[in-house]
């Protein structure tokens, strides 16, 4: 049997260079994203999401993202769930992609915003019911005495609400305004292709070729 630190990889999938990667990060992490849609990989939105609370503690938890623009990368929570009230502590995350089958980490940096109400709201109303339902019985991170508590939470939202549950004033959207973006991917050797994306303070990007 194989231990610990026996197991391992040799990536050699592919390459990365800075002189032909995108001027802008977020058309790179758009290309790099429909490949990952095109090469059908399991859930390739799921992306590690790490805060810090008010003592700089970390933790990080798996997410799916749901909007990327240039205004930033867009997720949708509770905001009174860990993850929220450490956003409101510490406004600061990092998002991590990682898609296995194609050798790449994407690792994203910023402050982070609650997007508006209308965009909350849009996205809520697209939501599946039973998602919409559970977006009120469910009190993120907070002990719950049984599954049988839940279940019936949910269960009297449902005969409050009906088909037409509105958006929870505690749930919405996160904007991760993007500071750097590192696309990583993976070669022969440990000897990774790293490049680095850094917002300027005239909003322009540098690139940089990181040491794996």
């Amino acid at each position: 049997m194989l231990t610990l630190a026996e197991l391992r990889k040799d990536y050699a999938r592919g390459s990365l260079d800075e002189s032909s990667v995108e001027r802008d990060p977020i058309r790179q992490f758009q290309l790099w994203f429909q490949q990952a849609l095109d090469a059908e990989l399991p859930e390739p939105n799921a992306m590690t999401v790490a805060t810090v609370d008010a003592d700089g503690r970390p933790s990080a938890r798996i997410l799916l993202i749901k909007g990327v623009d240039d205004r930033g990368f867009v997720f949708f929570t509770n905001y009174e769930s860990r993850k929220g009230r450490e956003l409101a502590a510490n406004p600061h995350a990092s998002l991590l992609f990682f898609w296995t089958e194609l050798e790449r980490q994407v690792r994203i940096e910023g402050a982070v915003e609650k997007t508006s109400a209308q965009e909350s709201d849009a996205y809520f109303a697209s939501r599946p019911l039973g998602s919409r339902i559970g977006a009120w019985a469910s009190e993120q991170s907070r002990e719950i005495a049984s599954r049988a508590e839940l279940e019936a939470r949910e269960k009297a939202y449902t005969d409050r609400f009906g088909e037409g549950p509105p958006r929870p004033p505690h749930w919405g959207g996160y904007r991760l305004v993007p500071e750097r973006i590192e696309f990583w991917q993976g070669r022969p050797s440990r000897l990774h292709d790293r490049i680095l994306y850094t917002r300027e303070a005239d909003g322009h990007w540098r690139i940089a070729r990181l040491s794996p």
